[in-house]
């Protein structure tokens, strides 16, 4: 299905992970490699730019984090972003620049990318969540299905396997999450879709739509 192909969802100028994310046909093809990309990476940043810590940690000296943080590598915090009080960074975490990881926000093997805003109490796991996306107070990404089997990707074309048993959500370029929302494992949310507050959401929402509840999405309409 080609609005979840990995060049309809995201513009790769706005992450450091272009380099693995353009290799893929899907975006999820990407979570199995973001550890080693971080590795990669990290020591090629500028040093008069970032400062590497111990554990593969490398932070942008025009970041700010809180001494309250947790951070765990491999891990990359990229420029100008705000990482606040008790924000919990796992490991496998690729955070672009101008982002704000919040208050008891927890991240793990995820790419953020640049302009991102995940700012009270999200947890954020083995995701993409794409430039100037932003997740409402509370909102989360579930990233393991209860019956412990591998994620599926549910599309009205069919379910397309990922192979992994742990795939949170696909967020495309601009969305708005709601605050309250669960995004269900295998999510995939098309650009500049919103999604109300306290949703259940599962499967595939098309770009440029609004999700309402359950088989209720519609189409922003158009100024």
């Amino acid at each position: 299905m080609e609005e979840l192909k990995t060049v309809n969802l995201y513009n790769l100028t706005h992450t450091k992970a272009a380099g693995l994310l353009e290799k893929t046909e899907y975006p999820w093809e990407a979570l199995a490699g973001i550890g080693d990309l971080i590795l990669e990476l990290g020591p090629k940043l500028p040093g008069d730019r970032y400062e590497e810590r111990e554990g593969n940690i490398w932070i942008a000296k025009s970041a700010k984090v809180a001494p309250t943080a947790s951070i765990t590598g491999p891990a990359i915090i990229g420029e100008e972003t705000e990482i606040r009080h008790c924000a919990f960074i796992r490991g496998n975490a690729l955070v672009g620049d101008h982002a704000v990881v919040g208050n008891s926000t927890e991240l793990k093997n995820v790419i953020i990318f640049d302009n991102v805003q995940v700012p009270h109490y999200n947890y954020v796991g083995d995701s993409i969540l794409g430039y100037k996306s932003h997740m409402g107070a509370g909102s989360i990404t579930s990233n393991v299905k209860s019956d412990k089997k591998l994620v599926e990707i549910h599309t009205p074309e069919g379910n397309l396997a990922t192979g992994r048993k742990k795939v949170g959500a696909l967020v495309g370029d601009g969305v708005e999450v709601g605050c309250g929302s669960i995004l269900n494992p295998g999510t995939v949310i098309g650009r500049d879709s919103n999604i109300y507050p306290l949703s259940s959401v599962r499967g595939f929402v098309p770009a440029g739509s609004i999700y309402k509840k359950q088989g209720e999405i519609v189409a922003k309409v158009q100024d």
